[in-house]
């Protein structure tokens, strides 16, 4: 009995020393943790005590609001030009009839500020990170919901109005070396940018409103002059501004040195974007070429007897969504005047038809409110010519007031849509 009580001792006694030594093996472990953790965080600290402060006036709230000023003045008319772009060209159903086409110059003037403003865009977004990048790196990354809101903003922000201007530029070369469709995808890029944008403005609300006067700001001596900097970025606006905007502002065509289309230059002394060899168009194709109306009173027209019917002649521009644009004088039958002939309602769309193959445009509608503008022509001369084949003989449309990819060139057939 009593071998067996000494043994039982011993059990236990063994059995306490070996749970003390795994309490010493993991209490060394969680030191050594402890000690690791100490070692990183004193490295980061390390390293956010090297990063940039915001101890200058180049690096404050007063010049990120400055910018941040001209920044979002930019994004928004870009952003409501833009969507007057997209509206024209595809308008709602409810609306496809009441479309303005007046001033003949509108979209001339709405889409030449879209591309304007968005080049003018890049050195004001630029601007801005600089100003604010120091902060960027602050530790922790996330101090509370309203920092990582603020942090949240900032990061879609930046990204989708970068893919956005880098797009938007690529687009007015008309280079696209992506897989995704441009169109869509700006539009559905433009909603993301300007909501990541209200979403900054109100995270950064109080501050802005603090610092939206001048001299909100503690003045610093030492530090390198805001009106300088401000100053400079506004040059780089004006420098990449004056040099790409005389391709749809013709007064200031001779500082034109960036933009990929220039006023003059082309056939007949106007720019081309699609050219009849890319859109398929033969002397084959054109033989024979016949002009069919179709509506209550369908008929067809020959060259010769579209061009012996009443012309009237009209000094319109010819306005592209890649921002060139330029006024053409332009001779032709009103549009009107064929939709009579054929006993269409004043009420009516149109549908028209090219000869193109392919292409997103090669058919478009047209509204009763340009269908039936006096100035809309199914125009067959430019500047006293016969059309260029690459401006769309036989025939074409220009209207006042509309996109370019919407002027349908080659005219094969107008449709009445009841």
């Amino acid at each position: 009995m009593r071998v067996r009580r000494e043994s039982g001792t011993k059990v236990r006694r063994t059995r306490r020393a070996l749970s003390a030594l795994r309490r010493s093996e993991a209490g060394g472990r969680r030191v050594q943790v402890r000690a690791q953790v100490r070692a990183v965080n004193a490295r980061l600290e390390s390293v956010g005590g090297r990063l940039p402060r915001f101890r200058g006036r180049l690096h404050d709230a007063r010049t990120a609001t400055v910018v941040g000023r001209l920044l979002g003045a930019a994004v928004a008319v870009c952003f409501v030009t833009g969507l007057i772009s997209h509206y024209l060209q595809q308008p709602p159903g409810w609306a496809a009839n009441v479309l303005p086409s007046r001033p003949v110059w509108g979209y001339r003037l709405t889409q030449g500020l879209h591309v304007a403003t968005g080049i003018a865009a890049i050195p004001l977004l630029l601007a801005k990170l600089w100003t604010v990048y120091p902060r960027l790196f602050g530790w922790p990354p996330v101090k509370s919901v309203a920092h990582a809101l603020e942090r949240l903003s900032i990061a879609v922000l930046v990204a989708s109005l970068l893919l956005e201007i880098f797009t938007g530029l690529l687009d007015t070369t008309q280079w696209y070396p992506w897989p995704f469709p441009f169109r869509q995808t700006h539009f559905a890029l433009a909603w993301v940018a300007i909501g990541s944008v209200l979403l900054h403005i109100a995270v950064k609300a109080p501050v802005i409103a603090a610092h939206w006067r001048r001299g909100s700001a503690p003045a610093d001596p030492d530090a390198p002059d805001r009106r300088s900097f401000v100053a400079a970025v506004l040059t780089a606006v004006g420098g990449v501004t004056l040099a790409t905007v005389g391709q749809s502002f013709t007064p200031l065509k001779a500082t034109d040195l960036l933009a990929p289309r220039r006023p003059g230059d082309g056939p007949q002394a106007l720019p081309v974007n699609r050219t009849a060899a890319q859109a398929g168009i033969t002397g084959t194709r054109l033989a024979g070429w016949r002009l069919r109306v179709a509506g209550p009173t369908p008929y067809e027209l020959t060259y010769r007897q579209l061009t012996s019917l009443p012309q009237r002649s009209a000094v319109l521009p010819i306005s592209c969504v890649e921002g060139w644009s330029q006024n053409a004088h332009w001779t032709g039958v009103p549009l009107r005047d064929l939709l009579d002939r054929a006993q269409a309602p004043h009420d009516a769309r149109v549908r028209i038809v090219s000869l193109e193959r392919g292409g997103n445009y090669a058919v478009t509608e047209m509204g009763a409110s340009y269908a039936r503008d006096p100035l809309t022509l199914l125009a067959v001369s430019l500047g006293g010519r016969p059309l260029d084949h690459d401006h769309g003989y036989p025939a074409r449309v220009i209207a006042p007031n509309r996109p370019g990819v919407l002027q349908t060139k080659w005219v094969t057939r107008i449709e009445v849509l009841t």
